[in-house]
């Protein structure tokens, strides 16, 4: 959601431009940032999440992909290492550029995914490799014995760049190499073959990256004493919550995108906060809309996330004794970057007694969280602040 000042905004950020009343009212209880991404470590929803919930990162993160795995009830053995498996739009101008067009394959649904899975299953005959089907275009590789220490690229990260020299990587990296497996078989895909003819990106490569070993994560109710649950459309952040033991609640209509359902998943927290201590929420849109450059869209997720998640929440935490509310955006995902930054991020957060007595007056805002000198450099003790602190 936290973005750069944009020159078509007048130096504004997203943030600033859109109307977000309910997420200025938590603001003008306590409003700072938080360092979620530690020196060194790549700027991903994995590291960010981990680092909100308490854990720090440099001590308990093995890699995106096997927390995926966690959300898909798939338990790697020991020899097993997990790939996040993108479907991905490449632009083959020549074998010398090759230019990552989308991500996400154009944002392809679900739907259309489950073909293209299974014809790479039936085509790829790479030994000791399983593919699991996940969410859009964010799927899974388990590799018996992979090379979990392989040079791999975040997708997101190379959007409009040549990637032809990594790809007809020549060294000992085996990830390359499967890779251009998947060109033939995806190449006349029927499904492809449709979204070509409509204008619309085509999944015509896998990408192969965030690697790693299954993790070993203290739970959460023996850390805090309290019990968890989560609401999220992506396989990541279910997959953290997991690994430590939160329970996930699924909500219909929750895509990850900007026609997600946001206030199923506010209505669905509530429900939650009946049976559990604490209900994580997490909105992809805002990111999605990063990724993509698009200032509109961005705005528009957060106004939707604003009216319709925290907006929603604030209402039903009447319902509710004693509580406490954090907003937060896990990473920067600014639109003239295209891709997450290790930027200190705005979070807020406030008790019911605190927003029943604050007047209105706080924006949330990356300004308002510089300005207000509240700064946790470590990320991970911003959790205990929020459930402890006064």
């Amino acid at each position: 959601m936290a973005d750069y000042g944009l020159n078509e905004l007048g130096g504004r950020t997203p943030v600033e431009v859109a109307e977000t009343p309910h997420m200025d009212r938590i603001a003008a209880c306590r409003i700072g940032l938080v360092k979620t991404v530690p020196e060194g470590m790549e700027p991903g929803s994995d590291v960010a999440n981990l680092s909100l919930l308490g854990y720090d990162p440099r001590t308990h993160y093995t890699g995106r992909a096997p927390l995926e795995a966690a959300s898909m009830g798939i338990a790697l053995k020991a020899d097993q290492v997990a790939f996040r498996m993108n479907l991905v739009t490449l632009d083959f101008r020549s074998d010398r550029e090759i230019i990552m067009k989308s991500h996400s394959a154009g944002d392809i649904s679900t739907g259309e995914s489950a073909p293209i899975l299974e014809a790479l299953r039936k085509g790829l005959r790479f030994p000791d490799v399983e593919i699991h089907g996940g969410v859009a275009y964010r799927h899974l590789m388990v590799w018996k014995n992979g090379p979990d220490d392989a040079h791999t690229i975040p997708p997101h990260d190379v959007l409009e760049q040549n990637m032809a020299s990594y790809l007809h990587d020549s060294s000992d990296n085996p990830v390359p190499g499967l890779i251009r497996r998947s060109w033939d078989i995806l190449r006349d895909h029927p499904i492809n073959i449709h979204r070509r003819g409509n204008g619309f990106g085509e999944a015509n490569s896998i990408w192969l990256w965030g690697q790693g070993r299954a993790p070993q994560l203290p739970l959460f109710r023996e850390r805090y004493g309290i019990d968890g649950a989560v609401i999220s459309a992506v396989d990541l952040v279910k997959g953290i919550g997991r690994c430590i033991g939160f329970t996930p609640i699924d909500v219909q209509g929750a895509t990850g995108y900007l026609n997600t359902n946001y206030r199923g998943k506010a209505e669905a927290a509530l429900r939650g906060l009946r049976d559990y201590d604490f209900v994580l929420v997490h909105v992809e849109a805002p990111d999605e809309a990063g990724h993509s450059g698009n200032i509109e869209e961005k705005i528009e997720a957060i106004e939707n996330f604003d009216e319709k998640v925290v907006g929603a929440v604030l209402e039903g935490l009447d319902d509710f004794g004693d509580s406490r509310i954090m907003v937060a955006s896990d990473h920067l995902t600014p639109i003239r970057k295209r891709t997450h930054t290790d930027d200190p991020t705005p979070f807020a957060w406030a008790s019911k007694g605190e927003l029943e007595s604050h007047a209105k007056g706080s924006l949330f805002s990356e300004a308002a969280a510089r300005e207000s000198g509240l700064f946790f450099d470590a990320g991970y003790d911003l959790f205990d602040s929020f459930l402890f602190g006064s």
